[in-house]
């Protein structure tokens, strides 16, 4: 299992953030884009480690061309000696076109040809094959020596993409190297129920296994030393899911769950602003319901139980004193040593 962890904001603190990350012993750095440029802030990372494993989650696609990203993943790709991943998602209609000035599409068939575009890009700088790729939103057929950087001797970069929906899962399976299921509002109800099976027919579609995508852990789960500790990081998630239950984007995870009404409160209650209301509207109870719970001690057991399917996932614990430090320390390198069978019950191919 590889251990991920965060950095990122200003880009004069990204260099300290992930050296930090590197030596303390996780596998992957990542960042997201909100109110920072997240190829920025992985070039800085790259220049700043030598071996732990860089990856944007998510960089915003739809307001990039698929040329510009493919040539900004290649050079990042290359300059960290080939640790790299490009994770993408699509951001909703909103943003796209208030937000970014950009348009909007159907999102999963535009994603498909996006990454198809980036994909077909490198195959003309690494293989030499013809500029010749024609999609309904993309299309790429010019290629002169110029404009081509040539090919990396570290491979390609892999391509992840992060989704809710089952059709983006679908897109996934089809053309995804790494599969990102949404963290800010997921249940392991809804990955099993609605986007594993999706992701299967991705990969059944394309003639794929699950032996040729990695998938990241996902699923409300909470984690403490105790159950008073586990009851507290739960309330602390009702800001997020306040957040994120409020978009009707995310709506269909709460319906599954029964939790119709609370997703059509927080949206109304987005309308007017009305945002700590929001997080009050919240209770420990949704929280509970959408999630899992376990101790740090159990952490590594109920990984290898409950998240078979993944090869990747996120972890933190205090780490004030030594003794926490040292805890981290044992508890990271158990949680490293579990080996999923990276296929989901009941999905087999």
């Amino acid at each position: 299992m590889k251990v991920v962890t965060g950095i990122g904001g200003w880009p004069s603190a990204v260099a300290a953030q992930a050296q930090k990350a590197e030596a303390d012993g996780y596998d992957i750095a990542t960042c997201g884009e909100l109110s920072h440029d997240s190829i920025v802030t992985m070039t800085v990372a790259a220049t700043a480690t030598e071996k732990i494993d860089l990856q944007t989650s998510v960089t915003i696609a739809f307001p990039r061309s698929p040329m510009v990203l493919a040539m900004e993943a290649w050079d990042i790709h290359q300059l960290s000696g080939g640790r790299f991943t490009l994770g993408l998602g699509s951001q909703v209609k909103g943003h796209n076109e208030r937000r970014f000035g950009g348009t909007w599409s159907p999102p999963a068939p535009r994603m498909r040809e996006y990454i198809q575009m980036i994909r077909g890009v490198w195959d003309t700088w690494q293989d030499g094959k013809p500029a010749e790729f024609l999609g309904k939103e993309y299309t790429y057929t010019l290629m002169t020596p110029n404009f081509n950087p040539g090919p990396l001797d570290v491979g390609r970069p892999k391509i992840g993409l992060a989704m809710v929906g089952p059709v983006m899962a679908k897109v996934s399976g089809e053309v995804a190297d790494v599969v990102m299921p949404h963290g800010g509002i997921m249940s392991d109800k809804y990955m099993r129920e609605v986007l594993l099976p999706s992701v299967r027919e991705g990969l059944v579609k394309t003639g794929r296994t699950w032996d040729d995508i990695e998938i990241s852990e996902s699923g409300y789960l909470v984690v403490g030393e105790d159950d008073s500790e586990i009851e507290q990081k739960a309330l602390a998630m009702r800001r997020a899911l306040s957040f994120y239950g409020s978009t009707r984007t995310y709506h269909k995870v709460l319906n599954l769950h029964g939790l119709d009404e609370l997703g059509q409160k927080l949206h109304a209650l987005s309308l007017q602003g009305k945002w700590q209301e929001m997080h009050d509207t919240v209770q420990l109870d949704d929280i509970l319901e959408l999630g899992q719970t376990c101790t740090y001690d159990k952490l590594p057991e109920f990984m290898a139980e409950h998240r078979e399917y993944a090869s990747r996932m996120g972890m933190a614990m205090p780490r004030e004193t030594p003794e926490q430090e040292e805890r981290f320390q044992d508890v990271l390198k158990q949680v490293q040593s579990v080996e999923g069978s990276g296929v989901p019950r009941g999905l087999e191919i």
